[in-house]
């Protein structure tokens, strides 16, 4: 999200939540440390695994919005009218931890409400009802959510 992305400084963590989709439980799905931002178009040349693509199950991949010219990709179907807000800030991270498997996937939606309701002591039936947007998390938080991803990583092996 452009907005977030905005007041992230280097030594932040960011956490992703899944979309909202029907009948399907959103989950924690990964998080990391913020090293650096940088525009689009440098992260095309620095990542080119992450440009935007059509991957082999006809889906589309990547998250670099910007062709080698620096120009909307064909595949960037958000308004051109955001382009240039959204092409600043790409963030680079380490410390990264992600549910990317079936099986993480699986147990990131069976314990993520229950996680994110011990963490915050509060009760709720999807994400935003217990951390709401744009929560600010304390390094107690950051490491014990940081931890969880990394159990469910070992646990899923």
């Amino acid at each position: 999200m452009t907005n977030l992305r905005e007041f992230l400084d280097p030594g932040d963590h960011i956490f992703v939540v899944s979309g909202k989709t029907p009948s399907v439980q959103q989950y924690v799905i990964g998080g990391m440390r913020v090293v650096e931002k940088i525009d689009a178009l440098a992260a095309y040349g620095r990542f080119p695994q992450n440009r935007l693509r059509i991957g082999d199950d006809g889906l589309v991949k990547g998250n670099i919005i910007v062709d080698a010219d620096g120009n909307q990709h064909p595949l960037d179907h958000h308004s051109p009218d955001t382009f240039n807000k959204r092409i600043r800030n790409y963030l680079v991270g380490d410390q990264a931890a992600a549910l990317v498997t079936p099986a993480e996937v699986e147990l990131g939606r069976e314990q993520s409400l229950r996680k994110l309701s011990e963490m915050f002591e509060r009760p709720g039936n999807r994400a935003i009802d217990i951390i709401g947007r744009q929560r600010r998390l304390d390094e107690t938080q950051v490491k014990d959510l940081m931890d969880w991803l990394r159990g469910i990583k070992a646990a899923a092996t």
